[in-house]
């Protein structure tokens, strides 16, 4: 597997590893809708989180967050509008970013709420 492939990995795990400890449980990773994925999906009482998580092992050219583009939210959204749909889901939602990074040999994550709008 291609080391970019990994680093999402490791990145992901940390981010679940994140957010279970903040009391989110994890109900869904790598969730796919035609050509849309969520990496991970979350729930935290009666909010149902959509969390797209970026992994980064060099900020040279910027934090994680902000390698989210316009197109990448607009297919998070389409794939979440589907999962609420399938799973009838009538209360709150709300789109995160987990920002993770990997450099210098150190982990560090910070979690974006409402990253979306």
């Amino acid at each position: 597997m291609a080391q970019h492939n990994e680093t999402g990995k490791q990145g992901e795990a940390e981010a679940v590893r994140f957010l279970q400890d903040k009391g989110y449980q994890i109900l869904e990773r790598n969730y796919r809708h035609q050509h849309a994925e969520i990496d991970l999906i979350a729930q935290k009482n009666k909010l149902l989180i959509f969390v797209e998580v970026k992994t980064r092992t060099n900020l040279s050219f910027g934090n994680p967050e902000e390698f989210v583009s316009y197109t990448k939210t607009r297919l998070v959204m389409k794939a979440a509008e589907h999962y609420i749909f399938t799973k009838d889901w009538h209360h709150d939602i709300r789109f995160d970013i987990v920002s993770v990074s990997l450099a210098n040999g150190t982990t560090q994550i910070r979690h974006l709420e409402d990253a979306f709008y």
